[in-house]
């Protein structure tokens, strides 16, 4: 079994509940995606844009009842034309996946990161 990485982004507005309904979407879509067991879970680093101000998105995870994961927020570099409003996520899982088994996942208007993924 190797340690593997799941990135993933999604956009939202900046309230507590716009924060925790993306980050709940984006997570719940990665698990699903890749069939990750949260028992596998190694950590969650979660990276948000600076306009992301009124919660951490570890908050979102605690209240999903994922507690025994460890966290971590950070801010993301102030790029210029960036696309704002963005959380981005990379979950560390226990696996016998390779790299290209895994599902990477961006919603809302995070998708134009990846436009190689969209319809994956």
């Amino acid at each position: 079994m190797a340690v593997r990485a799941v990135r993933g982004a999604t956009t939202c507005e900046n309230t507590m509940e716009s924060v925790f309904a993306a980050v709940e979407e984006l997570l719940g879509e990665i698990i699903r995606a890749n069939d990750i067991l949260i028992p596998d879970m190694a950590d969650i680093i979660f990276t948000v844009t600076s306009d992301i101000d009124k919660v951490f998105p570890a908050a979102a995870v605690r209240s999903m009842g994922i507690v025994n994961v460890p966290l971590l927020d950070m801010a993301a570099p102030d790029i210029e034309n960036a696309l704002k409003s963005c959380i981005r996520i990379m979950v560390h899982i226990n696996t016998g996946k390779t790299n290209d088994d895994l599902k990477h996942i961006y919603l809302r208007g995070a998708k134009s990161l990846r436009p190689d993924l969209a319809g994956k």
